[in-house]
């Protein structure tokens, strides 16, 4: 008896791994075969990519807004009293820090942007490490004063400093990854993309500030996550805020005047 059942559950099963068989191949002929793949496939057309005009010496790209065109600073406010106009010094298609009269900023707040800016240190000047030219570009202008993300401006041309102090550092954070500052005199050149942090509606952080830096021409921030905003003394604390102006610091240095030309913003 136990031969004879045992004989039965083999044929029992066999019959059925025979019906299986013959389903799962009658289901694959019925199913059709993909198309063969072609270049067009893998081509869209819409939307459209925009065209612009590219840079072209100093002539800002079509799509840009132009922050500093040689001619006023109508763009910008003090930080102090954002009623007021900024109070630095407009001459032959510059603008020059003006001792004393505070911190300027953008009137207009962004978010995540490509910006371009050129700075000049003077040809003759004195003092040295961070009193030689100080002057600082915030990224994005949370507060009164020097609240915000800074990216550094300098003399760093044979001027020794600590390296998260140097031009081109993210200030008391992060080295620039070469120093690529040229003399006195000559024009420095900051391209910045610039990606603002994010934040979830119970005020913690989503994600970091984070900033790809060329300094005449060289990578030398490639990505950088932002720890928070730039603090002096002790480690920096994200906050939340959202869009927010750029900011120029009037560092009170007697190294000072600073010089700026041909600023030109995009939002991305």
């Amino acid at each position: 008896m136990q031969n004879s059942s045992f004989n039965f559950k083999k044929t029992a099963f066999a019959v059925f791994a025979l019906g299986c068989l013959s389903f799962t191949t009658a289901v694959a002929q019925d199913v059709p075969k993909p198309p063969k793949m072609e270049p067009a496939m893998t081509e869209f057309w819409e939307p459209e990519v925009k065209a612009i005009t590219p840079v072209t010496g100093t002539t800002a790209p079509s799509d840009a807004i132009v922050l500093f065109d040689g001619k006023n600073l109508d763009q910008w406010v003090s930080v102090n009293d954002p009623a007021k106009p900024a109070g630095w010094t407009v001459n032959k298609g510059v603008f020059t820090v003006k001792k004393g009269t505070g911190n300027i900023q953008t009137k207009q707040a962004f978010q995540d942007y490509q910006l371009h800016i050129e700075w000049q240190i003077p040809e003759k000047i004195n003092g040295k490490g961070q009193g030689r030219g100080n002057s600082g570009l915030f990224l994005a202008s949370t507060g009164r004063g020097d609240d915000g993300y800074e990216l550094q401006i300098l003399d760093s041309y044979n001027n020794r400093t600590y390296a998260n102090g140097q031009a081109a550092s993210i200030y008391k954070q992060t080295p620039p990854l070469v120093n690529a500052t040229r003399k006195p005199g000559e024009w420095n050149v900051y391209d910045i993309v610039f990606t603002a942090p994010r934040f979830k509606e119970n005020g913690t952080l989503f994600s970091p500030a984070r900033v790809t830096v060329m300094h005449n021409g060289i990578i030398v921030q490639n990505n950088t996550e932002l720890k928070g905003p730039t603090v002096y003394i002790g480690l920096p604390q994200y906050k939340v805020h959202g869009k927010a102006p750029i900011k120029l610091q009037d560092h009170g240095d007697p190294s000072e005047p600073i010089s700026y030309r041909n600023i030109w913003i995009r939002e991305l």
